[in-house]
């Protein structure tokens, strides 16, 4: 079986560890309205996606 040869200094480990978070979502406005949101998905605020009405909203 492995076994490392030296301990894992604290330095090293919270190196690594840095790289680990939470990222932002990439926020796009919507072609129709102008509000912010996923690419690729149904804008939430008019219901539109890729220049067509494919949810109705009540607004």
């Amino acid at each position: 079986m492995a076994v490392p040869a030296r301990k894992t200094s604290k330095t090293k480990k919270r190196m690594r560890r840095g790289n680990i978070k939470l990222q932002t979502p990439n926020l796009s406005p919507c072609p129709n309205c102008g509000e912010l949101r996923l690419s690729h998905v149904v804008c939430p605020n008019c219901g539109f996606y890729d220049g067509r009405q494919v949810v109705s909203t009540n607004n």
